[in-house]
């Protein structure tokens, strides 16, 4: 009998075949209604993450296909704050955000995505433990070099925009991602609720940043506003850093300051803008937010090979960690605590 039932089950064709199916199959579940997020905290490592893990109460873990092995799931809290962890560089970025945006577990269209990492500083913008807000997004590894050794002379770096004949030529932007410009209402918004907010700071940052002769480099911290530079290569040195500044002047047309150094936003932002187009995210409601934890070159007579390879000597790891959470939380928290305002917009006052 089992023979028989089988054969006839594989044999039909057409409306028998579907008639058949439907007539032992289970009744149609209800459809599934993804999980709304106020505030999307983006991560890029464990400790960035933690900062905000260890303030935002107990959190409920969520898998994602797709996300990294090392934190394959988003904490999310009552109050629809949520928190994952990309894994550092642009590729890592990329991968995860893809994944996440594209999972449909959760509804993402009225989110506020808040990246929330460390950087490099530049000491003529700010110091260790400082936080910046960023306005422009730079693509620092979208261009052409040459060895510096073998440089036309004159330059003042072996780098230049793709497709161009100096160092000084703004390229054609082809790949579209070299840089973003962050909604100005939400980038004032986020300044002006962070301000005044005590930083942390460390004997050891303190220490350090005394070398330097100039403010603000050898001041307290301070929430700042200045843009950040996205490369998978570390760099140190004043020849190197120069180019980063002269470089992000290039491509906002002389708007842009830049400040901190970091891998993965200009990355993370494209995933966000192309799920825009989809309709399921809005990159209006992108805020980022970097704290140096290094400077990206040394005081004056310093080594930039020290400064590069003894970084963490500089003492302000764990301060810029905690100052991430001091500068972002007055904005999560505005977000959520006037969500009836937020919901649709950055409101007006």
């Amino acid at each position: 009998m089992l023979k028989k039932t089988m054969f006839r089950t594989l044999a039909c064709t057409g409306l028998a075949c579907l008639s058949l199916a439907g007539a032992h199959a289970a009744p149609p579940s209800r459809p599934y209604s993804p999980r709304a997020v106020k505030v999307l905290v983006i991560a890029m490592f464990a400790p960035e993450a933690r900062t905000w893990l260890d303030h935002l109460g107990p959190t409920q873990k969520i898998a994602v296909p797709g996300l990294s092995p090392d934190a394959p799931a988003l904490l999310c809290n009552r109050d629809a704050v949520c928190v994952v962890t990309t894994g550092m560089g642009h590729a890592n970025a990329a991968a995860s955000m893809a994944a996440l945006l594209y999972s449909r577990l959760f509804d993402l269209r009225k989110t506020y995505f808040l990246v929330s990492g460390i950087a490099g500083i530049d000491p003529a913008q700010g110091t260790l433990g400082s936080v910046a807000w960023a306005r422009y997004l730079v693509d620092f590894g979208i261009q052409w070099e040459l060895d510096a050794r073998e440089i036309p002379s004159g330059w003042k770096s072996g780098y230049l925009g793709i497709n161009t004949r100096s160092e000084t030529e703004k390229p054609p932007l082809d790949y579209r991602t070299e840089v973003f410009r962050l909604n100005e209402a939400l980038l004032q918004k986020a300044y002006a609720l962070s301000r005044d907010v005590k930083l942390a700071d460390s004997g050891q940052a303190q220490a350090y940043r005394a070398k330097y002769q100039s403010a603000p480099a050898n001041q307290p911290p301070a929430v700042i506003q200045c843009d950040t530079l996205a490369s998978d290569t570390w760099f140190s040195g004043n020849a190197l850093g120069q180019r980063a500044r002269d470089w992000t002047k290039l491509l906002t047309d002389g708007k842009g300051v830049y400040c901190t150094t970091q891998q993965e936003d200009n990355a993370t932002f494209e995933v966000i803008k192309r799920a825009q187009a989809a309709g399921l995210a809005d990159t209006q409601r992108v805020a980022v937010l970097r704290a140096g934890s290094d400077f990206d070159r040394p005081p004056e007579g310093g080594s930039s090979v020290d400064n590069l390879l003894d970084y963490q000597a500089q003492g302000a790891f764990v301060p810029a960690l905690d100052n991430l959470y001091r500068a972002g939380a007055p904005l999560v928290n505005a977000i959520v605590k006037d969500w009836r305002h937020w919901k649709n917009g950055v409101p007006a006052h």
